[in-house]
């Protein structure tokens, strides 16, 4: 039994076994975890289907975990989000800032704009 090695809150990537109305079974090592709906999106899902299919390979963070009985219960929502200590470490071309930075030279194009109607 590898119980050991998993912790709670950690990204792992398993493969889809099932889909139901309710969730998606996944397996992960000797475990088979459950993947909840409200556990897919924040936004409504009304197909999962749609979404997934028997046999991809989706990376889900460890909710909580059985060891006795190798079962995982998992998000896949979780999994997406971007961890805030790396988005700092991006720089970002659009957004704000450029907008900062062009923000004199429109404001001086529409000024002579102005003066010359």
């Amino acid at each position: 039994m590898r119980g050991y090695f998993i912790q709670k809150n950690e990204r792992i990537l398993c493969k889809v076994t099932g889909i139901q109305p309710y969730g998606v079974f996944v397996e992960y090592e000797n475990y088979q975890g459950l993947i909840h709906i409200s556990e897919i999106s924040d936004r409504f899902v009304q197909d999962i289907t749609k979404l997934f299919n028997i046999g991809d390979e989706i990376y889900a963070v460890i909710l909580d975990f059985d060891d006795k009985n190798q079962k995982l219960q998992l998000s896949y929502k979780r999994a997406l989000l971007v961890n805030s200590k790396v988005m700092e470490k991006v720089d970002i071309k659009i957004g704000f800032r450029s907008i900062e930075e062009k923000l004199d030279e429109w404001v001086k194009a529409k000024k002579e704009a102005l003066k010359n109607d």
